[in-house]
């Protein structure tokens, strides 16, 4: 799978880490990824997580409010849905909620900034493994309730990670793609698949891309090579993305940068 995965990128510019893992065979492939990215709108799925853990620990359901931010926040990446549910969490309890989940280099934005979160492939991994039930973090009803949210993404963002993945296999995902001052496009695609007696997790993360759409393509790329390789023989379900359904609209998950301003504040 390293091979495959070096020779979907041999001829791809940008910078990319990848980190994929198959709780069936135990198999873990990985690539730079350790490096850090802004998460863009990828950084929905902790908000999501933490929500239900917050919940839990306060031994109670989600409440309407929070159904009603979470749905949207993660089917169509509403961004007014996901500040709100930001802004109620706070940065304490989210800091808290990345220290139980074990990872060890995602960093919150500052000043409310959620799109502009530091975070690597490695810990997106962790994240999503709350999700496939290896941690004792969410109960199995917050997982299915997660996992459900992510399999009902709409359709024109339900690129990347899918792309190669057989038939009878289900996709639980969420991306994001920013464009800024430095590295350029940030594409990234998480996902958790689930199916024929078997669960896997990938996540790709990337920067320095020139458009979105190279960014999407990249992934996909990638994505059609980890499939491929874990599931010998079977048919194709998801192909790549037309590239005339990518846009190139950003996912708003960060504040536009204004003339003079450091990119890296």
């Amino acid at each position: 799978m390293s091979k495959d995965i070096r020779a979907a990128l041999s001829s791809r510019a940008g910078t990319v880490s990848v980190s994929v893992h198959d709780t069936r065979t135990g198999l873990v492939c990985e690539l730079a990824s350790q490096r850090r990215y802004d998460a863009a709108s990828v950084s929905k799925l902790l908000m999501m997580e933490a929500a239900l853990r917050r919940a839990q620990e306060w031994r109670r359901d989600l409440t309407g409010w929070e159904r009603r931010r979470i749905r949207p926040m993660i089917t169509v990446s509403d961004n007014d849905a996901a500040q709100r549910l930001w802004n109620d969490l706070g940065y304490s309890y989210l800091s808290r909620f990345l220290r139980r989940v074990g990872t060890t280099a995602t960093t919150l934005g500052s000043y409310g900034r959620w799109g502009l979160t530091g975070t690597t492939a490695a810990d997106q991994s962790r994240l999503l493994d709350v999700l496939t039930g290896a941690r004792d973090i969410l109960t199995p009803g917050s997982r299915a309730y997660g996992l459900r949210q992510m399999a009902e993404v709409r359709h024109d963002q339900r690129w990347g990670v899918p792309a190669g993945m057989p038939l009878g296999v289900r996709a639980h995902l969420k991306n994001g793609w920013l464009p800024r001052a430095t590295h350029g496009w940030r594409v990234h695609s998480v996902g958790v698949f689930t199916g024929g007696d078997r669960t896997y997790r990938i996540v790709v993360l990337s920067h320095d891309n020139p458009t979105m759409a190279y960014g999407v393509r990249t992934i996909e790329r990638i994505a059609q090579a980890v499939h491929r390789g874990l599931n010998k023989g079977r048919g194709i379900g998801q192909g790549l993305t037309p590239e005339s359904e990518i846009s190139e609209v950003p996912d708003g998950s960060a504040p536009a940068e204004e003339e003079g301003q450091d990119p890296t504040a």
